[in-house]
């Protein structure tokens, strides 16, 4: 089945800059698509961009804090000024500390969910309220498996990827009535460079992801492998596509099996 609902339309993804946003970017860019690469670190996301470019897609990059509502509403601007008006918009911008929750600075507390949650919020606000006024649109937040499952030392993530989850599926509630849809994908152990950092580092290992971890109450994956990046972007673009005009507020959980929700 050919995904339609791309071509020509304005795409813009946060974290775009390096893993699972890259992942992303890219197939929108392949798909069609107009993408707006948005990221902390515009040096990472410019080159991605370039890339793009240098293949054919159409592609620009923007540095963002998704923590700044005011950069947050002036980048969605420029981008609708330059692009045009955004039709899909996919929440990657993210950060994943492991940390026991009693080692737990206030300070890394605030990060993580100013990153993780208020700065879904912002990007939510910013970009839906304009879906909804044109009646067009469709959005995608990252979640993550640990949003769903109990995970030691993830305490902190976890409960941010479930605010980050609520507040997608909710404002898709608000909005249903003007067409806009909200959906949320979950990836689980996937093959990004900060897992291939950590696994080089002697921290974990593929194999142990796969086999799973009882002392760290991880569950194996039953298919037996992790995920790659354009795995989890082909549950993303499935759910912005035409085909998937009538799914809103519901989840995809992209992790070979692991969570086995029944």
């Amino acid at each position: 089945m050919q995904l339609t609902g791309f071509e020509g339309r304005v795409a813009l993804v946060t974290g775009a800059g390096s893993g699972i946003g890259e992942g992303i970017a890219r197939a929108l860019g392949r798909s069609g698509c107009k993408v707006a690469l948005t990221d902390l670190n515009d040096t990472a996301a410019g080159r991605v961009a370039a890339s793009m470019r240098e293949s054919g897609a159409s592609a620009r990059a923007w540095k963002m804090d998704v923590t700044r509502s005011a950069e947050v509403e002036t980048t969605v601007a420029a981008v609708e000024a330059e692009l045009g008006p955004i039709e899909h918009l996919v929440n990657v911008a993210g950060i994943v500390p492991r940390k026991p929750l009693f080692d737990m600075s206030d300070a890394e507390w605030d990060q993580l969910f100013a990153i993780n949650v208020r700065g879904v919020f912002v990007c939510l606000r910013a970009v839906a309220k304009r879906m909804a006024a044109r009646r067009r649109g469709a959005i995608v937040t990252v979640g993550s498996q640990a949003g769903i499952l109990l995970r030691n030392h993830l305490a902190h993530y976890g409960a941010s990827k479930a605010a980050a989850t609520y507040v997608t599926k909710c404002l898709g509630l608000e909005i249903a009535g003007s067409g806009v849809r909200c959906n949320v994908v979950h990836p689980g152990t996937t093959e990004t460079p900060p897992a291939l950092a950590s696994w080089a580092a002697g921290i974990g290992s593929r194999e142990e992801m796969i086999r799973g971890n009882l002392a760290n109450f991880r569950a194996p994956i039953p298919l037996g492998k992790v995920a790659t990046t354009a795995e989890v972007a082909a549950s993303v673009l499935f759910l912005l596509s035409e085909q998937a005009s009538h799914i809103t507020m519901e989840d995809i959980v992209v992790d070979g099996g692991a969570t086995m929700i029944p």
